[in-house]
């Protein structure tokens, strides 16, 4: 049974703490993290879900906003001794308190919308905290919205609205899950989950941040209606050595959307009469360490122009792409290009067996969730042969339907290919930017004789 009454046994923590599926979960990236904003429904509910986030995100020195949605004045509705009004300012007191023992450089914005009535408030909340994201590369940490409490689900759908509109990270952080869902459960989203280890400061600042909240851990007193709201077997949830995150789930982009953009427009991206675009295939193709590659595999060939550009430099090209459409133009462009096809494929799906000397991912990586990218570079290095190259080249500004930043797509490329290969050569700039990796670590020099 689903329950928001810690007084109402739950299941036991040591259940999840010692469940050895924490151990082999994902890692949390904090590579591409270069601004937090944390949002509660209810004052504690920051420092119960996020708290190990926030601490280890004020010691690493990134900036962090906790914005607390609702005044937490119903949680002792029944209380003889202390009024509405008075507990709300003792929440706000508390929350502050607790945020500063998190870390002492986090802002704090009490949003201040009556507890249990967020679904009433939901235009106003909305506009609320969108004018509290900045305008950086900003992930967004909210309620989960499969948490079943229905301010924490409302929440979490306005978070998740505000992060998809503004192109930001979304991860999600259950509270009441631990409580009323066994860790076998079908609720529970194993697969989605993120684990974050935070250091020993930073699991002594959440302890000492929990303990602020003494309105909801202590009794007010020891008459009825003034009774702890979070008893110490619910609490004990979130004692342990690891915060776990659910992260959002963008879709990839599929066929009908590239060829929805193909039917209003043969060259949607202006490949074939921007100088940017000129000026970036030439900065790409002179990155490449070799002069003729044997085998090479193109990922999302769009219309053909880069694929007409790398054939002369190839013996055999495969170039692949989602849309028909964009195939059918490929082709016609390189007809008379020896050694070259162009292919119907999803490498997310089934990537092109190799081996290939060569695999060119420009402009592509960012149309995957994280997850569905992790495994496209995997399977991309695993078709290499040795000394084989990897060049991903990614426009780097926010685009709203895109899963992820071209920032986020090369920083989970080094992830994927770190201790396997190495990077040869980086070009960035403000608009795009170059990797270049190998199996074969020389320089071209090297490789050339110079050295």
């Amino acid at each position: 049974m689903v329950t928001f009454d810690s007084s109402v046994p739950g299941t036991p923590a040591a259940l999840w703490l010692g469940d050895n599926r924490v151990a082999g979960l994902p890692p949390f990236d904090f590579d591409t993290v270069e601004h937090v904003v944390v949002v509660a429904a209810h004052p504690d509910d920051e420092t119960l879900g996020a708290g190990g986030l926030i601490a280890e995100c004020g010691l690493r020195g990134i900036p962090v906003a906790v914005v607390v949605v609702t005044d937490g004045a119903a949680s002792h509705p029944d209380s003889p001794t202390i009024t509405p009004d008075e507990l709300r300012r003792l929440r706000a007191a508390e929350t502050r308190l607790a945020v500063h023992r998190l870390s002492p450089e986090a802002t704090v914005h009490l949003l201040g919308f009556p507890d249990g009535a967020v679904d009433t408030h939901r235009d106003a909340i909305a506009t609320a905290i969108g004018d509290l994201l900045p305008g950086t590369p900003t992930l967004v940490v909210a309620p989960w919205r499969g948490d079943e409490h229905i301010d924490h689900r409302v929440v979490g759908e306005i978070c998740a609205g505000l992060a998809t509109a503004g192109s930001r990270s979304l991860l999600e952080y259950p509270v009441w899950l631990w409580h009323w869902a066994a860790p076998d459960d079908a609720e529970v989203p194993w697969d989605r989950f993120v684990a974050l280890a935070p250091r020993a400061e930073a699991l002594a600042h959440k302890k000492n941040a929990i303990s602020a909240y003494a309105s909801q851990a202590e009794p007010l007193s020891d008459q009825p209606g003034d009774e702890a709201m979070l008893l110490e077997s619910f609490l004990d949830n979130f004692r342990g050595k690891h915060e776990l995150f659910v992260r959002d789930e963008p879709s990839p982009l599929g066929a009908a959307y590239f060829d929805a953009l193909y039917e209003r427009h043969e060259d949607p991206w202006g490949f074939t009469d921007r100088w940017y675009e000129q000026r970036k295939r030439a900065v790409t193709l002179a990155s490449l360490p070799e002069q003729h590659y044997g085998s090479a595999l193109e990922v999302g060939c769009s219309i053909g122009v880069l694929t007409s550009e790398l054939a002369g430099r190839c013996t055999e090209l495969l170039a692949v792409d989602v849309s028909r459409a964009a195939v059918e133009s490929a082709r016609a462009r390189v007809a008379d290009e020896p050694g070259v096809r162009v292919e119907l494929a999803d490498v997310a799906s089934a990537f092109p067996a190799g081996p290939f000397d060569l695999v060119l991912i420009s402009e592509v990586g960012y149309y995957f969730p994280a997850d569905v990218l992790e495994r496209v570079l995997a399977d991309a290095a695993a078709q290499l042969t040795d000394g084989g190259t990897i060049a991903l080249c990614h426009w780097r500004h926010a685009v709203e339907d895109y899963a992820l930043g071209g920032d986020e797509v090369h920083a989970i490329a080094a992830r994927v290919f770190s201790g396997t290969m190495t990077r040869l050569a980086r070009h960035e700039e403000a608009d795009f930017v170059l990797d270049v990796y190998s199996t074969d670590a020389r320089s071209v020099a090297a490789r050339t004789g110079l050295l």
